[in-house]
């Protein structure tokens, strides 16, 4: 019975990560109006039958309409993270995993979060692909302990199981590196990224709104005014206020750059 549960949420999850918006509604309407409904008075079924049939497909159109929103929400919540964080320190790790696969995202790359907080992960917490290119990505969110060597070669080996060579191996981490590690990971191809490279990916990868006052680009901000767009640029105050525009802060929010 577990088999059968853990296939058909794969499945479901599988569908709405890689479908469309318009084609989730399709199968939901499918299965609620067309399996639960159309299909079983058309071919005349019992009465016992009718509602057995009504109550399994209703469930299964419910179960991937939530999906389908948790999904959304997440997608949401990682352009947010890579929008709003200053502070790398205050994300847990599974929002780390996020901020970096959103971050890659951004980069043009195809993500696949792989990483389980609660098990085993085999040192692989993303698996990106581009242009018919796979890399394998491992998350540390350390702040104060270096990475050492022993876990760069823990991570070559990972890449050997994976038949993958060395340099389709990025090892992030919120720390930085010993040297010992830093000459394994050239030495085997593999790409380190630490904190300080972190926040300058990041800051490429943030939308900008040219300033008003000198045409550099602008921040999205929050103060106790409400939203609004701030200039970082050395000896400029250029700003626009979106506090009466609320939903265009939303859409710069939400909306995939």
């Amino acid at each position: 019975m577990n088999t059968i549960t853990n296939f058909l949420e794969r499945t479901i999850l599988s569908f709405v990560t890689r479908a469309p918006g318009w084609a989730v509604v399709t199968a939901v309407v499918v299965l609620y109006a067309g399996g639960g409904l159309a299909m079983p008075l058309g071919l005349h079924w019992r009465v016992e039958f009718l509602v057995e049939a009504n109550v399994l497909c209703t469930f299964f159109a419910a179960l991937t309409s939530l999906v389908w929103f948790g999904v959304r929400m997440q997608e949401a919540l990682r352009r947010c993270l890579v929008e709003w964080t200053t502070e790398l320190r205050h994300l847990d790790a599974a929002e780390f995993e996020w901020l970096v696969g959103e971050l890659f995202r951004r980069e043009g790359w195809q993500v696949k979060e792989t990483g389980r907080q609660d098990a085993p992960d085999g040192n692989i917490d993303l698996e990106i692909s581009r242009d018919g290119r796979r890399k394998i990505v491992q998350c540390k969110r350390w702040t104060a302990q270096l990475v050492g060597v022993d876990e760069i070669r823990g991570f070559g080996g990972t890449l050997l199981r994976e038949h993958l060579p060395g340099d389709a191996g990025v090892f992030v981490t919120l720390s930085a590196f010993t040297q010992q590690a830093q000459d394994e990971a050239e030495k085997a191809g593999i790409t380190l990224l630490d904190r300080r490279d972190l926040y300058s990916r990041m800051e490429r990868a943030r939308r900008a709104e040219p300033c008003p006052t000198c045409a550099k680009p602008m921040v999205l901000d929050r103060s106790s005014f409400g939203w609004w767009f701030r200039c970082v640029a050395p000896g400029c105050s250029g700003k626009r206020n979106l506090s009466g525009n609320p939903g265009k802060a939303v859409d710069l929010l939400l909306e995939r750059p």
